[in-house]
């Protein structure tokens, strides 16, 4: 292969099904990738707790971003040589690009008498709120809620008190994404920026004389900035939302079906265009949109 495609993917909606978390339906085209040593690389508004778990379920090895892009985890190397900058936490070399947790629950808090009954945040939830927003487990919540760098919300009120809640987060110099299920408050840092920041590592230190083709994969708006920013956006419809619009015009595959299902038929796609392995490309055909 004349090139290394890196696979950037959300997982909440994307390569996990949006109810039940499931992922089989991509298991096979996951495990064509490790063979093909392809990787494939979580980015996620998942906190670092539960990607631990989510690395073991995927077999997964390599980087991962944990909430929205504001920081990235790489394992660490034989040599024990962090990249420039990077600190070691919890066994890994991280990349921390927003401050800490603290200051966006601070936030949060200072915004509520303006905002009063609009919204319910993951700290005022508790575990047995977030289990039942999401469906997931008490223990699946527990990780959910161990948060250290921004504070999701519930929004229940209005769009127009939305948007205002949102114009004085972005006043006070923070940022809110908008995910499948919650806001995301936290500092200027998105997906697009953290993957920008992870292939320029690559090709730095492991990669300096190979083409690297970045593919990503997503379903909601805090995937857009990296969507944007891939060399090929990947577009897995939500059942819970409008269908996700880009500025791009080409380059954009866009599945039909939602989940792990689409996001398998997408990949397999993909790969056998890069590749011309016709191997994974046994599903059924998606739009192409070309510019």
């Amino acid at each position: 292969m004349s090139c290394r495609p890196m696979i950037f993917t959300d997982l909440d909606g994307t390569l996990l099904d949006h109810y039940s978390y499931d992922f089989s339906p991509a298991q096979p085209i996951l495990s064509w990738l490790a063979e093909q040593n392809i990787p494939v690389i979580p980015a996620t508004s998942k906190t670092f707790a539960e990607l631990l778990v989510w690395r073991s379920r995927l077999s997964s090895q390599g980087p991962f971003m944990v909430e929205n892009g504001a920081a990235i985890y790489l394992p660490k190397t034989a040599d024990g040589a962090p990249p420039d900058g990077l600190i070691e936490k919890d066994g890994f070399w991280v990349q921390e690009f927003v401050a800490t947790r603290q200051t966006w629950i601070d936030l949060v808090e200072q915004l509520r008498p303006q905002f009063n009954g609009c919204f319910r945040s993951f700290t005022e939830l508790g575990i047995a709120g977030i289990a039942q927003l999401t469906g997931l487990t008490d223990e699946s919540a527990n990780l959910a809620r161990q948060r250290q760098y921004g504070e999701p919300v519930a929004w229940q009120g209005s769009d127009r008190d939305k948007q205002r809640f949102i114009d004085q987060v972005n006043a006070a110099g923070g940022q809110v994404l908008q995910g499948g299920r919650f806001l995301h408050i936290s500092g200027n840092c998105n997906k697009g920026d953290a993957m920008n920041w992870l292939v320029t590592e690559y090709r730095r230190h492991w990669s300096p004389d190979t083409t690297l083709i970045t593919i990503a994969a997503g379903d909601s708006g805090n995937d857009r900035d990296m969507l944007e920013r891939a060399d090929i956006a990947l577009i897995i419809p939500s059942p819970v939302h409008e269908p996700l619009s880009l500025q791009r015009q080409s380059g954009i595959v866009r599945a039909t079906t939602p989940g792990p299902t689409g996001w398998a038929e997408g990949i397999k796609q993909i790969m056998a265009d890069l590749t011309g392995d016709t191997r994974p490309a046994t599903a059924t055909p998606l739009r192409n949109q070309h510019g």
